[in-house]
């Protein structure tokens, strides 16, 4: 074998190989995730809503998962509370002021393995205009699987709070019993089904060219 396509088809065997390989995306699946959050409405209840359009990509290092990286991007105004008016009041500038900030967008910035299977995830979170660091508890990823599309598939859960305040959104109403109508504390749970995306084959090395025969000289 010429050493130009032993070279080639050694390197296509390091990028093919799932044993070999260091690294693989893997993309949030809409239908089958969900961006939950939850408030105390009233210091008597919590009201549970969630962002109905959602897209993300984990590039996962399979050998050190703590060198992964997460990106997620959600659409504001798919906000759902099952409750029109508020969905509305909550879409407005009291609130996420959807129209001004189209997107909230999530980037990890550093992981860290927290105990089997789960990880402490930080990464700066752009809401409202405002971008603010927070923490995610995550389990996950699962074992991989194939499902009845033929697909690569895991799931990851991952759970934390913030205060929404520091993204600016402060609008509130005092009760007269005491205390406030919405709470600063929101909490979230995601729960995401991740499809692998295939890795791209690399085009075969092109053959070098012959050297162009010399010319005769008289």
């Amino acid at each position: 074998m010429r050493p130009h396509r032993l070279l080639a088809t050694t390197a296509s065997l390091f990028v093919l190989s799932p044993a070999l390989a260091l690294a693989s995306t893997w993309e949030i699946d809409p239908p089958h995730s969900t961006v939950e959050f939850s408030v105390r409405h009233m210091m008597v209840t919590t009201v549970k809503g969630q962002f109905q359009k959602v897209k993300g990509t984990v590039e996962l290092d399979e050998k050190d998962a703590t060198k992964s990286t997460v990106e997620v991007s959600i659409e504001t105004a798919s906000i759902d509370t099952r409750e029109a008016k508020r969905d509305a009041h909550l879409k407005s500038p009291d609130f996420f002021d959807a129209a001004k900030f189209p997107a909230l967008i999530f980037k990890s910035t550093k992981i860290e393995k927290a105990a089997k299977s789960k990880f402490k995830v930080t990464g700066d979170l752009t809401m409202h205009g405002v971008t603010k660091p927070v923490v995610l508890m995550v389990e996950g990823p699962s074992a991989s699987i194939k499902d009845p599309y033929g697909r690569t598939v895991r799931g990851v859960m991952a759970t934390g709070k913030l205060d929404r305040k520091d993204w600016g959104m402060s609008w509130n109403k005092a009760l007269d019993a005491g205390g406030m109508v919405v709470s600063d504390e929101v909490k979230l749970e995601i729960n995401a089904e991740l499809v692998e995306k295939p890795a791209a084959v690399p085009e075969p090395a092109a053959a070098a060219k012959p050297a162009a025969p010399a010319k005769a000289t008289k």
